[in-house]
């Protein structure tokens, strides 16, 4: 069964306070557009930074009431598909992103999205990486705004998330609660400018629930690999919390040691760095598929 939900339907914040714009049964396709981060209030490089209400940034359409879904239960959202805006934008000024101490006006770059290319400049066509920066579910308790990460998922701003991906969040609340929103044309790891290139979009989703596993924080599937994503108020400890959790997920499914573990993670595993400008930084650690064949592990749920 194929569902639409269109921009219109938006939240601000992750929760189990709001009323659901679709609902729909496990294995159900879902096409959900978005405005861009911005709410679509950027227009032109002459839009001025008091005329943007900074209040409607990072929304997310939804939510979406995933019918079998429980507490306890893993959602499964898998990104077939995603389609993009003719252009994007970007921006940058004080106190925003890692540069901001530096910088003293308000910066704003249209970008032209042509023959698969970001037109950052007349000499500068950036490769496309269409991803998504919000996505996740009602968390356990209270609201979180859509622009903070958490162990719902939310605004973890992760490259990993794109097209033919598998994205894995823990079930808090009946019907999981799902949306997403804050697509990038391209966003390199880090996103230092406090931007990506932010477009609206139109994403193809397959939410499927799965019963019988757990998980503690969002997870990521592709075809060459696997990561835990972990968003925690430092990046040292997201680094360490994602590969404590892709610790005990290859102990609970192998025989190996964790002395074995901490070895094979040192020797082939990746920690690698999502976002640095939320409110909570956002680390992964990844390890390959060729790893985990050899390991005999062939499904990862």
């Amino acid at each position: 069964m194929m569902e639409m939900l269109t921009r219109e339907s938006y939240i601000y914040e992750m929760s189990s306070k709001h009323k659901p714009a679709i609902r729909v049964k496990s294995g159900s396709k879902v096409i959900i557009e978005t405005y861009d981060c911005f709410l679509n209030q950027i227009t032109s490089e002459t839009t001025n930074y008091s005329s943007i209400d900074w209040n409607q940034i990072n929304p997310a359409t939804g939510p979406v009431f995933v019918e079998e879904a429980e507490p306890g239960d893993i959602l499964a959202v898998h990104i077939q598909k995603i389609e993009l805006a003719e252009k994007g934008v970007m921006v940058t000024g004080p106190d925003l992103g890692v540069m901001g101490k530096r910088i003293s006006n308000f910066s704003i770059k249209v970008v032209p999205i042509k023959d698969n290319r970001a037109i950052f400049n007349e000499n500068i066509h950036l490769p496309l990486n269409p991803m998504i920066g919000v996505i996740g579910v009602a968390p356990k308790e209270g609201e979180v705004s859509c622009g903070t990460p958490g162990d719902h998922g939310g605004n973890m701003d992760t490259i990993l998330i794109k097209e033919n991906a598998t994205v894995y969040f823990p079930v808090f609340q009946k019907g999981a609660l799902f949306s997403l929103g804050d697509l990038h044309a391209a966003m390199g790891d880090g996103e230092v400018g406090v931007s990506g290139i932010e477009i609206p979009a139109k994403v193809t989703v397959t939410l499927s629930v799965i019963k019988g596993e757990s998980l503690r924080t969002p997870f990521v599937e592709n075809e060459d690999g696997i990561a835990f994503l972990v968003s925690k108020k430092t990046l040292d400890e997201a680094a360490d919390s994602a590969v404590e959790e892709m610790v005990d997920y290859l102990l609970k499914r192998t025989d190996m040691t964790i002395e074995e573990t901490a070895m094979l993670l040192s020797a082939a595993g990746q920690v690698q760095v999502s976002q640095i400008v939320d409110p909570l930084k956002t680390a992964r650690c990844y390890l390959s598929k060729e790893v985990l064949k050899s390991l005999g592990i062939e499904k990862v749920f």
